[in-house]
């Protein structure tokens, strides 16, 4: 599976809508006339008006499927967009060009935000050149050093994502340094805790092997060689991270390294949010929202 047939699952499902916090942002409009093309067409673009109307008249964007609002500042963006997600007048939160903070302090409102209970967390799906499909990674932008509970719903969080998304029973490996236990090493520890907890039924929908060096888990020969066999080693679906400073750091070595293309959600909410950087391009924001439309 590839990132353009994300793209395409996610035009072929039922319409949804777009709730986009600060719109008024050239490549948000650039990811709006690409969704637009595959007939993604229903957008809630929330932000300064006239600078929206401004840019999508520059880019030749039009449509009765775009409704504009006009937002004094980007937390009155914000706030609207996410009201609008929690009254269910839209199925996706998006964030424009404003701060993660901003975006993050009116989900987590107590009145209308869109907290479930469930911890929150970032799900990377990347297309990677030389490697044979999508590879899951979790959790590189929310949590930053998680313990095990938290590990164990970062994982349900990414299990769903990927089920969603076609992936039958999808293989996780707990990434750490070394394949071994060893009690001064936490990740190793956790890993071996929720391999535990999978096989006896506790961590549902998946098969989770682990701890795993990241060869191991990626490379059936790497694994081959140093004798690790079972059904995850070499053939992971979700590579779970042991923290979000190893996540971040090995995320962005896939894209800048690697010229992996990547679309990524926050899940655990009760509607998937889309929240990558300004600095992302089009295509990948367009990624990212096929994500949460096919996860919605």
């Amino acid at each position: 599976m590839k990132l353009q047939t994300v793209l395409e699952k996610a035009a072929g499902l039922q319409r949804k809508r777009i709730a986009v916090a600060s719109a008024d942002d050239y490549e948000i409009a650039e990811m709006v006339r690409q969704a637009m093309e595959y007939g993604i067409h229903d957008f809630l673009l929330i932000g300064d008006e006239a600078g929206i109307y401004r840019i999508l008249e520059e880019k030749k964007i039009s449509g009765s499927s775009l409704e504009i609002v006009h937002a004094g500042s980007p937390a009155d963006a914000a706030r609207i967009a996410v009201q609008a997600v929690h009254a269910k007048e839209a199925d996706v939160l998006m964030k424009g060009s404003l701060p993660t903070a901003v975006l993050m302090k009116e989900v987590l409102n107590k009145e209308y935000g869109l907290r479930t209970g469930q911890i929150l967390s970032h799900v990377a799906a990347f297309e990677v050149p030389l490697y044979d499909r999508l590879i899951f990674i979790t959790d590189v932008a929310m949590n930053i050093n998680p313990d095990l509970q938290q590990k164990v719903q970062i994982t349900a969080n990414a299990v769903r994502a990927a089920s969603k998304l076609g992936v039958d029973l999808p293989k996780v490996a707990p990434v750490a340094a070394v394949e071994m236990v060893n009690p001064s090493m936490q990740a190793t520890v956790d890993a071996a805790s929720l391999t535990q907890m999978n096989r006896r039924g506790q961590i549902k929908g998946c098969l989770i092997d682990g701890p795993m060096a990241l060869d191991i888990a990626v490379s059936t020969e790497a694994a081959r060689h140093k004798g690790i066999g079972g059904e995850v080693a070499g053939q992971a679906d979700i590579l779970l991270m042991p923290n979000m400073e190893a996540g971040n750091v090995f995320y962005k070595s896939l894209i800048y390294f690697a010229g992996g293309k990547v679309g990524g959600i926050i899940a655990g909410a009760s509607a998937p949010i889309v929240l990558t950087s300004r600095s992302d391009s089009a295509e990948s924001k367009l990624y990212s929202l096929a994500m949460a439309i096919c996860t919605a």
